[in-house]
């Protein structure tokens, strides 16, 4: 495939000196869960994704029970780019909750993603949609912290379902960044965390800015999907947080709002574009995690970096229609 190189805006990472690329790269589904991507067809994505001046994968140590982590690994070793890799810890299946978050099981899950990722020490490691209660109580923390003096991880963050979630992270010396569900579809951020979160300079990685695809405006009600995929068997909160499949929104839904959001589009912008730089027109986002199966999808989500911000106007126009057509339908955390 021919590369359209893109100009890659880049920011800083939390309170650090550091800066990563504002679109970056979520592999979920180069581990699997999002149908078969073969290896060849991984190393190609996150290859074209570092030609196009992305610097940021996120991972997670379940994602396809660490296949997302090997490839990455594997292909670290291929690349001379700086690359910032943010994994997760929390929801592997052994030894399970509650062990899952006792400072033993916690260094040892750690460990094994450095492993498989083939590095020495973890750049950022996220507490993986964690019990509310258990993020409440804020022992992990300290477990994260005592890593952080080993020199396990060099940061630590959470990935979060609700902004609840958020907010109380954000209480927690130290904490490095949060990830959120956050598209136009789920504003609630906007209002309720982010002025917290550049208080405190926690760094805000944006996951399900194309709402599982809605967004892409590609998708019909007749539209379906592999038995494996989540946009089927989880699409009503089946197999875990409902929010995580087409950001909460009944499916048939989600693909009305879509094309009520066509009418909208700015002349010469496609709607994945548009639903990427609507997130990085916040200057509180530091980094959106786009997921691609395809070559293509990459370049579709870099090229939103390359973009002018949208007009005030519109911002103003997606508020009120949010607020008017789309929120009383989100289901889920929130």
């Amino acid at each position: 495939m021919t590369v359209i190189l893109k100009s890659m805006q880049y920011r800083t990472f939390s309170n650090t000196t550091q800066k990563v690329s504002e679109i970056g790269l979520g592999t979920w589904q180069i581990g699997g869960s999002w149908g078969d991507v073969e290896d060849t067809e991984a190393h190609a994505i996150l290859q074209m994704a570092v030609d196009n001046g992305v610097t940021f994968f996120d991972t997670a140590d379940v994602y396809g029970d660490g296949r997302s982590e090997r490839l990455i690994g594997d292909f670290l070793k291929s690349t001379n780019a700086d690359i910032f890799v943010a994994t997760k810890l929390g929801r592997g299946g052994s030894p399970g909750w509650p062990e899952n978050f006792e400072l033993d099981t916690m260094r040892a899950h750690a460990q094994a993603s450095a492993k498989r990722l083939g590095v020495d020490t973890l750049d950022l490691i996220q507490l993986h949609c964690i019990p509310t209660e258990v993020m409440r109580e804020g022992v992990v923390f300290d477990h994260l912290r005592t890593l952080q003096s080993e020199g396990v991880i060099t940061h630590f963050g959470a990935s979060v379902e609700s902004v609840e979630e958020g907010l109380i992270c954000l209480e927690q010396e130290d904490l490095s960044s949060l990830q959120v569900i956050f598209n136009i579809y789920r504003q609630k951020p906007i209002t309720e965390l982010f002025e917290q979160a550049k208080a405190k300079n926690v760094s805000i990685i944006v996951r399900l800015p194309l709402a599982s695809g809605l967004l892409s405006g590609k998708m019909t009600k007749s539209t379906t999907f592999g038995a494996e995929d989540h946009r089927n068997f989880n699409r009503d909160g089946k197999s875990f947080n409902v929010g995580e499949t087409f950001a909460g929104l009944p499916f048939e839904k989600g693909v009305e709002l879509a094309d009520e959001l066509k009418t909208m589009l700015p002349d010469g912008m496609t709607m994945p574009q548009l639903a990427l730089r609507w997130i990085l027109d916040f200057d509180a986002v530091t980094t959106v995690i786009p997921g691609a199966s395809r070559e293509s999808q990459v370049l579709s989500n870099t090229s939103a970096s390359d973009l002018p911000p949208l007009s005030p106007e519109l911002h103003a126009k997606l508020s009120s229609w949010y607020d008017e057509s789309v929120k009383a339908h989100i289901r889920g955390k929130y």
